[in-house]
């Protein structure tokens, strides 16, 4: 217990360090990116663009005080949870993105699920039969996930699934046959590291000491491979996913567009394409948290995967 609230005390600490860093890093890229927010406003607004009118949108926005006043007024209403108001739907930022958080993270859990469905069963059969033609089919199937780009798989199983057996649906989110294909693609094509870097630590962990010593107890060898061998092994694979969330996050944006998934992947994308520098800051500021707070839960899960964390440890 005292370990998990120092784990939790350390990692609150870092997310607050980490959203003041990410909050000025993308404040200040937001002001020199190319692109002028006013036009993009006036523009909404659908009037002729005069000096006064850029005044006055400069003004009504702030746009006209120097950078450091703005950032603190930003960060400011950040920490009261107001990120703003878009500049083209003229809604808060927050309530745009609390309506498409859902769906990316529903499509997030389905991915990880589908990785872990794949990776682990793969990777155990892969060091079992290691040199066999079982392991063989294994990394074989993580060279070829890794070889295909995740928007050509999605295609494929669209082709496939949907439009030649016509046994799933092509696009869109409504009932639990549409999380089937995006999930899917995800995560095949997150697998492939997985499989490798669970086969690996396994073949070494079977070959160990302690594996022999249960043997020579007279342990079966599914109970070793279960709660010995595969347990241990399971640690990198965790790691591994705290690292890679982010690249998750992202990478989850093509597979929305691909299958019209109404999460923030179409969401961030057209707010780029529109300059709403608003809806922008306050997406990457979200993300950024939503990250901290995955490596966190994957902090946790280290106490209830290795005893040794558990009994003093400390996590680097």
């Amino acid at each position: 217990m005292r370990q998990a609230v120092s784990i939790i005390s350390s990692r609150l600490f870092q997310l607050i360090i980490i959203v003041l860093i990410l909050s000025f890093a993308t404040f200040i890229l937001m002001k020199i990116t190319p692109g002028d927010p006013v036009r993009a406003l006036l523009k909404v607004d659908d009037v002729i663009s005069t000096t006064e009118d850029k005044e006055r949108v400069m003004e009504e926005y702030g746009f006209d005080k120097p950078i450091l006043v703005q950032y603190v007024q930003w960060l400011w209403n950040v920490a009261q949870l107001d990120l703003g108001e878009s500049i083209i739907s003229k809604r808060p930022v927050l309530e745009i993105i609390l309506d498409k958080l859902p769906a990316t993270v529903a499509l997030s859990v389905g991915g990880v699920i589908a990785l872990f469905v794949i990776a682990v069963p793969l990777g155990v059969i892969g060091a079992v039969y290691e040199g066999k033609w079982p392991d063989y089919i294994s990394r074989w199937f993580a060279i070829l996930g890794a070889s295909i780009p995740s928007f050509w798989l999605g295609l494929l199983l669209i082709y496939f699934f949907s439009l030649k057996w016509n046994l799933l649906p092509v696009m869109g989110k409504g009932t639990l046959a549409h999380f089937v294909l995006p999930s899917i693609t995800l995560g095949i094509a997150m697998a492939p590291l997985y499989i490798k870097l669970l086969r690996e630590r396994l073949v070494s962990t079977l070959q160990s000491t302690y594996i022999e010593s249960a043997y020579a107890r007279g342990l079966g060898r599914g109970r070793i491979l279960l709660f010995h061998a595969l347990r241990g092994s399971l640690i990198p694979l965790v790691t591994m996913f705290g690292l890679s969330i982010g690249s998750l996050l992202g990478g989850i944006t093509v597979i929305e567009i691909l299958f019209s998934w109404p999460g923030m992947g179409e969401m961030i994308v057209q707010a780029v394409m529109q300059r709403d520098y608003p809806l922008i800051q306050g997406y990457i500021m979200v993300v950024g948290v939503l990250v901290v707070m995955t490596n966190l839960i994957v902090d946790l899960l280290y106490l209830l995967i290795d005893p040794q964390i558990r009994h003093g440890r400390e996590i680097s």
